[in-house]
């Protein structure tokens, strides 16, 4: 990261160090300064995350210490306002996953949400019997699988298995005659049709860049070949934005 400043007019650091916005404080000292985990500066920043500003006013929200708006709406009507998306933006704000409260919405949702026949996660769900397999999608699947990964649960035995889940069902072809068979491709065109879901390239590829390469293991040949077929699909990730995909996460 030392030669960014060369490209651009003027120097913004001094800007993104500003201590009115803490996230990107953090991720300006931590991504751009690369200073060390242990770096005076960094932790305050990072316990300034916790304290003021958008994390705090959005943990202030949660009910029952564990989700947002209607336990059960934890995605398609609370949709921008409920659980998974307050998860989702909590870890983009670089929010703490030792925090208990963000452990227990981590709890909520892989109880609520991940399928415990494939693990991939659902749109629906009960506590009891977790998210429902015929409501699984694969965008849900990857800013799940992103965010828990992010908040520290890589090495989590369900979040190995959503891992997995994302290496054997994601699609990354497209513009195929015939998509593949049985579940979940024969459901939900936008999600499993002819084309790919190039939200759903998007949100897998995030979640395999989360992942250390230390962890990968060997799932990492699989990642490269995914990784490498979704950007060489350039017809399809040039098409236009269309109105079937905004239903979508």
């Amino acid at each position: 990261m030392r030669e960014w400043k060369s490209v651009l007019k003027a120097d913004p650091t001094e800007w993104l160090l500003e201590e009115d916005n803490p996230s990107v404080r953090f991720f300006t000292l931590r991504d751009i300064l690369e200073r060390p985990p242990d770096d005076p500066e960094l932790t305050k920043a990072r316990q300034d995350i916790m304290d003021k500003g958008v994390v705090p006013k959005i943990l202030s929200k949660q009910k029952e210490g564990e989700y947002w708006e209607s336990a059960e709406d934890f995605y398609g009507r609370t949709k921008f306002k409920g659980t998974v998306w307050q998860m989702i933006i909590l870890a983009e704000l670089g929010a703490d996953g030792n925090d208990r409260r963000i452990q227990r919405t981590c709890e909520f949702v892989l109880e609520m949400s991940q399928d415990r026949n494939s693990s991939g996660f659902a749109y629906k769900g009960t506590k009891k019997g977790g998210g429902f397999h015929s409501g699984v999608i694969p965008c849900l699947t990857g800013n799940m699988v992103w965010s828990l990964i992010r908040f520290g649960y890589c090495d989590d035995p369900r979040v190995q298995r959503s891992i997995d889940w994302i290496g054997k069902y994601t699609r990354f072809d497209d513009g195929v005659d015939c998509r593949p068979k049985g579940w979940p491709f024969e459901k939900r065109e936008p999600c499993w049709g002819r084309h790919t879901c190039f939200l759903t390239i998007v949100k897998a590829l995030k979640a395999f860049s989360e992942i250390s390469e230390n962890r990968r293991g060997h799932g990492s040949d699989a990642i490269q070949t995914k990784r490498k077929r979704a950007l060489g699909s350039r017809e399809h990730l040039q098409r236009p934005f269309s109105g079937q995909h905004r239903a979508q996460g």
